[in-house]
């Protein structure tokens, strides 16, 4: 085994932040129950090497934790961060459909208050609008949130 996969090699807070995410999303479809993810999540925060964040997740299918926290090819420091949650931040920062289609619902639900109010003999049918905003926006962003 070599030394960048060692057990021994210390960890930071991202590593220490990847593996509370593993968790929760490991707590989010029941395969732990809200007991068990805090104990986990408390020998999250106090771990200090790799081996005792994988011994976390042997019992675990995917998603583990990205203890691969190598240095940049010719720059010398050290990533802040693992590539995929680099990647994830990037996209939610991205402008685009998922995105608009996030405020549509709120916007929605004010146009429905300023039509009822404003439009004489408007139906109160118009409060269904926010609902069919959030099915299209579930729509449009896949689900992913």
């Amino acid at each position: 085994m070599g030394e960048s996969q060692s057990p021994d090699l210390r960890i930071g807070d991202a590593e220490r932040e990847e593996a509370l995410k593993a968790l929760g999303e490991h707590m989010s479809v029941g395969r732990l129950d809200v007991d068990e993810y805090g104990e986990r999540a408390a020998r999250v925060t106090a771990a200090r090497t790799r081996g005792e964040l994988t011994e976390l997740f042997v019992d675990l299918p995917e998603p583990h934790p990205v203890l691969d926290m190598r240095p940049d090819v010719g720059r010398g420091v050290l990533r802040s961060e693992p590539e995929s949650a680099a990647a994830r931040r990037r996209a939610d920062r991205r402008p685009g459909p998922p995105r608009i289609a996030g405020a549509v619902v709120p916007l929605s639900g004010l146009l429905a208050i300023v039509l009822f109010f404003s439009v004489p003999g408007m139906s109160w049918v118009i409060f269904l609008l926010p609902a069919a905003a959030a099915v299209i926006s579930g729509a449009l962003r896949g689900g992913k949130r």
